[in-house]
């Protein structure tokens, strides 16, 4: 099931190609994004209905990632600078797949150096798999034969709508413009 959720005998939405308006995949039906309760990168609680109002753009990662995850950042916060004023209306919601490594602290930091308005999202092994689990994500350990480990994870990028509906999955490796493309709409939404 996609995304992993849906109510007892109801279809799942299901992922379309862009459409003519999108540059990212498209949700038909738009359902609304799950919920998670984790604890924010600013001290404050990270919710979905924390973020209402703004445009969201949802990832999952982690702080000691060397590939995909820097550049999946510097992406957001490329697009985010390319929108002007119309950036403070979109919100970087980042849940870490790190709990063992990825304190507050640490993906404030991390955050940080991409964008000061980026929030992370931290919590307990069992907060975070619940989140995992709304969303679809997987995470994979790779353990090293020192004993230090990597993670394998997914990574798209979860575009929700002002109301809080999930409208799209941007896949990993569209440059900053695509997402520009599709905050602008969502902006007008």
């Amino acid at each position: 099931m996609l995304l992993g959720i849906g109510a007892a005998g109801a279809q799942p939405p299901r992922l379309s190609p862009p459409d003519d308006l999108y540059k990212a995949g498209t949700l038909s039906p738009v359902m609304p994004a799950p919920e998670v309760a984790l604890a924010g990168s600013d001290g404050k609680p990270f919710s979905m209905a924390r973020f209402r109002g703004k445009v969201v753009l949802l990832a999952f990662g982690f702080s000691n990632c060397g590939e995909v995850c820097p550049i999946t950042l510097a992406t957001l916060a490329a697009a985010r600078k390319k929108l002007g004023a119309d950036a403070a209306d979109v919100q970087v919601a980042y849940v870490t797949v790190d709990p063992e490594r990825d304190t507050a602290a640490q993906m404030k930091k991390f955050l940080g150096s991409f964008d000061a308005t980026f929030v992370g999202g931290v919590g307990s092994r069992a907060q975070l798999e619940a989140a995992y689990k709304s969303y679809g994500i997987s995470v994979n350990k790779i353990t090293n034969a020192d004993g230090s480990y990597t993670l394998g994870h997914s990574s798209s990028i979860y575009m929700i709508d002002r109301a809080g509906g999930l409208r799209a999955v941007m896949p990993y490796g569209h440059p900053a413009d695509d997402f520009v493309h599709d905050l602008k709409i969502l902006l007008r939404s």
